[in-house]
């Protein structure tokens, strides 16, 4: 997940120093409270540190001990925030020794926080393993929710919403991304994608070929200095990787829905006389609709024309 060139938090002008002093406040209350035995999933920043929550920031400095994916990195987001306590390495190279060490800490009646790069912990990074074992085991797993590169990316590219699928890395070789994208094309949501700087336009220039000219959107440095997102088709932002498009850092891109397949009068005939039976005008033309992803006057006005006069 997106995690180079920490832009530290500006400070507080005058007119914040009362937000300020409710927020420390609101930092000391959550510092008093007893931290339970368990898993507690706290997120971190994809770049400004004040993204980062009271309440993680309280997690952290209560917690027994912090198990991180790269210690060297958690590490600055420690010591900007003066969190101390005792830190250990948990990644796909040590995840299977290291297990067995965190269920056995909390069962002891320990508190863990695991905490990934940058975001939200066990989203494209390690960890469901130990969330499962540690739910399997009996054991409180605690979410904290916060930053989240997917979720930034999506809200700011002016792409649909509504439904999303999250596919994170596509293979690096071609013909297995090719064929993972094939199977993806039929998705009807926006497809949300993580990639490398070293694989960017290759993988632009297969979307366009297989998921064809919807729209797109290139989201990189989310939350960071150099914020930017490209909207464009996949063979538009090809076309620009590499030259306004700088291949730097890692990158959020997101594949809207397809567009509405074309659908005849004959289509929604036979839709209607599949529901109308027995059921009201109403809710046959919304049912219809909705299946079809037509517009409602359409189906209403062909329904009419079936029951042979006004509703």
């Amino acid at each position: 997940m997106p995690k180079d060139d920490i832009k530290p938090a500006a400070p507080a002008g005058a007119r914040g120093r009362g937000l300020v002093s409710r927020g420390a406040d609101a930092l000391e209350e959550e510092l008093a409270k007893p931290l339970g035995p368990g898993l507690y999933l706290v997120s971190t920043p994809i770049g400004n540190l004040a993204d980062i929550s009271l309440r993680a920031l309280a997690t952290l400095a209560r917690a027994d001990l912090i198990y991180c994916e790269d210690t060297r990195h958690s590490r600055k987001l420690f010591r900007h925030f003066g969190v101390a306590g005792e830190v250990h390495a948990y990644h796909d190279h040590n995840a299977a020794r290291e297990r067995p060490r965190i269920l056995a800490r909390i069962g002891a009646g320990q508190s863990v926080a695991l905490v990934s790069d940058a975001g939200t912990p066990l989203i494209s990074d390690p960890g469901h393993k130990l969330a499962r074992e540690a739910l399997a085991a009996g054991f409180a797993v605690i979410s904290l929710p916060g930053a989240s590169a997917a979720l930034a990316a999506l809200t700011s590219s002016g792409l649909p919403t509504d439904r999303f699928f999250f596919e994170g890395f596509l293979p690096p070789k071609r013909g297995a991304r090719r064929k993972r994208l094939e199977a993806l094309s039929g998705i009807p949501a926006t497809i949300v994608f993580f990639e490398a700087p070293s694989r960017l336009e290759a993988m632009l220039k297969d979307a366009g070929d297989i998921l064809g000219a919807r729209e797109a959107a290139i989201a990189k440095e989310l939350t960071k200095l150099h914020e930017s997102v490209s909207r464009g088709t996949f063979a538009e932002l090809a076309s620009r990787a590499g030259d306004e498009i700088a291949l730097k850092g890692e990158f959020v891109v997101l594949a809207g829905p397809p567009p509405p397949a074309d659908v005849s009068d004959a289509d929604i005939r036979a839709g209607l006389e599949a529901v109308l039976g027995g059921g009201s005008l109403r809710d046959g033309v919304k049912d219809v609709a909705d299946m079809l992803d037509v517009p409602r006057r359409r189906v209403y006005a062909i329904a009419l024309q079936l029951k042979g006069g006004p509703a």
